[in-house]
């Protein structure tokens, strides 16, 4: 299994002088699950270098045992410090393809050429293609071979409009990631806030906010088989 992890390089809080980026917990639970199963994991970022991690979600508050085992593990992070260039990604070389959420994705990769080319890519391939949280983002301008938006008329969810308002960021982030899903067409669902979920539609995977990247990685793992 190989398996091409995208992470942000955005790591501004739009105009709030805070810090944003990748939510660790989103990368490291998905990205053990499937180490751990025999994965080979590459991971890429559109400048490449080092991924800005989400200061809020290194926070002890956010802490998960699978943030722990990223803190002690030297490998992982020297993977996070050192991201291959998403341009450099060829879709061929990988059997799906997993985007960890954090605020930083609605910035570049929800606008980002290079990212929209290669999920349309996987897509075309009929691989799997996951998303987490705000992930979900990096398809809002994602198209199916006859132009239709890809989310149109499949099953899916993110981080909601009332995750969003708790958090305090409404008025904050450049579109909402629900709002998003639904204008593009989309059959949004989802939980309550907080709450572990994840839908899978084909090979389209998406999972609600963080507690839902176990069940995506889960998702991903089973699709693989």
């Amino acid at each position: 299994m190989n398996i091409l992890f995208v992470l942000t390089s955005h790591d501004t809080l739009g105009d709030t002088g805070k810090k944003t980026g990748f939510w660790v917990e989103e990368f490291a639970n998905p990205y053990y699950t499937l180490l751990d199963k025999g994965a080979t994991i590459t991971i890429a970022t559109p400048k490449g270098g080092a991924a800005p991690i989400d200061p809020s979600s290194d926070s002890p508050d956010a802490a998960t045992a699978d943030t722990d085992r990223f803190n002690k593990d030297e490998d992982a992070k020297s993977k996070i410090a050192n991201t291959k260039i998403l341009a450099d990604m060829n879709p061929d070389h990988f059997d799906a393809v997993f985007y960890p959420g954090g605020h930083g994705p609605l910035w570049d990769l929800a606008n980002d050429t290079t990212s929209i080319a290669l999920i349309e890519k996987f897509n075309s391939q009929d691989k799997p293609i996951s998303f987490v949280c705000h992930a979900p983002a990096a398809l809002k301008g994602v198209k199916n071979t006859d132009g239709t938006p890809l989310v149109h008329g499949k099953k899916v969810t993110g981080f909601t409009n009332t995750e969003e308002a708790a958090v305090g960021l409404t008025d904050v982030v450049p579109f909402l990631v629900e709002d998003m899903l639904t204008e593009n067409g989309g059959i949004y669902s989802k939980k309550e806030d907080w709450a572990a979920y994840a839908i899978q539609d084909g090979n389209l995977i998406t999972g609600q906010n963080p507690a839902s990247s176990e069940l995506v990685a889960e998702k991903l793992l089973e699709s693989l088989k």
